[in-house]
């Protein structure tokens, strides 16, 4: 009997001091969030990061100063990440998926991966740069331009309109990178904009006409060493180089095609959180520092020269204002990268 009584005193002092540690807030709540002692989201979580390492570290590194959650990056491209996540399905470590363009967050929307954005997050984005399913948002933006060779041509010899890059005076004269998420994006809006046909019509012009590069930035650079007149890319690459040497970009100046033409399109950079999160509260949280005031300002202030779209912060004071973009209005819900991929392999360019 006194071997037993003493079992069960055993018994009652463990019992009291794990409710004695539940107590002071050692315990973990569902889903795999240790709360702090303010109630706030704590812990740690991971994001999927298709966006450029440097801009995502910087929002990482204000985020985790501010609220103590760790988070762990794990780089890759937008289409990698993507089919990477739906391979895994409700399996995922990860907690957010962050993009370059909104074709790669449809794909996993499709899939029924994400949660729903908490409103606060979405309140925080205008409409035109959010999807209008709600599963994800806008974080940032880029703006399709023609970088062409100031020394070979004068702006009243450019295009008029993107499409016009299909017409025989401009064969083997431009430049572009195919193969990229960037430039898939592009052809995702002129499939929204223009329909199947038109789209089909002048990828079979660019077939005949434009010379394949593997990125923007060589794209550019070739222009800029007069291999060829025009490419056809991301504003930001530009204003990127110039912002250093300038090796690359000396010769070239960015053209905007405006009047809501299909290369005016401003691509949306996205950010959701996978409904497998096991710290959504968390994840939420990251969401809505990243588009909020804080956040943002690391795209106007910083160095990625990416447009600020969120919580009424203007964009970098070297960048044309948005509003002077004169861009086409495009759901970014309904880009399609599947299908784009399909009639880029058909015309030969993938």
């Amino acid at each position: 009997m006194k071997i037993r009584n003493s079992a069960l005193a055993g018994i009652a002092l463990a019992a009291t001091a794990a409710l004695g540690l539940t107590a002071c807030g050692g315990g973990t709540t569902a889903g795999g969030t240790s709360p702090a002692s303010d109630g706030a989201p704590s812990g740690e979580i991971t994001v999927y990061n298709a966006q450029h390492e440097s801009l995502t570290k910087e929002w990482v590194d204000a985020f985790t100063a501010e609220t103590g959650i760790k988070v762990t990056m794990r780089q890759g491209s937008d289409t990698e990440l993507s089919n990477q996540i739906i391979q895994e399905g409700q399996a995922s470590p990860a907690d957010v998926f962050l993009t370059e363009n909104s074709p790669a967050m449809t794909q996993v929307e499709n899939a029924g991966l994400f949660a729903d954005v908490d409103k606060d997050t979405l309140a925080q984005v205008p409409a035109e740069f959010a999807p209008s399913t709600g599963k994800w948002t806008g974080i940032a933006a880029r703006s399709t331009v023609l970088v062409y060779n100031k020394t070979k041509l004068t702006e009243d010899q450019l295009p008029k309109s993107m499409l016009d890059l299909a017409k025989p005076e401009w064969k083997g004269r431009w430049a572009a990178s195919p193969s990229g998420a960037d430039f898939q994006a592009i052809v995702s809006a002129l499939l929204e904009l223009k329909g199947e046909s038109a789209t089909e019509e002048w990828l079979k012009g660019m077939k005949e006409n434009s010379k394949a590069y593997k990125g923007n930035s060589t794209a550019m650079k070739a222009v800029n060493a007069g291999e060829v007149d025009a490419a056809l890319i991301y504003h930001y690459y530009y204003y990127g180089d110039q912002a250093k040497t300038g090796e690359n970009s000396n010769n070239v100046t960015p053209f905007y095609f405006k009047n809501q033409d299909p290369g005016a399109f401003l691509s949306v950079s996205g950010g959701g959180v996978l409904k497998s999160s096991k710290n959504a509260a968390a994840a939420q949280e990251f969401l809505k520092f990243i588009t909020g005031k804080k956040g943002q300002e690391v795209l106007k202030n910083g160095t990625s020269f990416e447009y600020a779209i969120g919580s009424d912060v203007p964009a970098n004071d070297k960048l044309v204002p948005i509003k002077d973009l004169q861009a086409p209005k495009v759901d970014a819900a309904k880009l399609n990268s599947e299908k784009v991929t399909d009639l880029m392999t058909q015309a030969g360019l993938l």
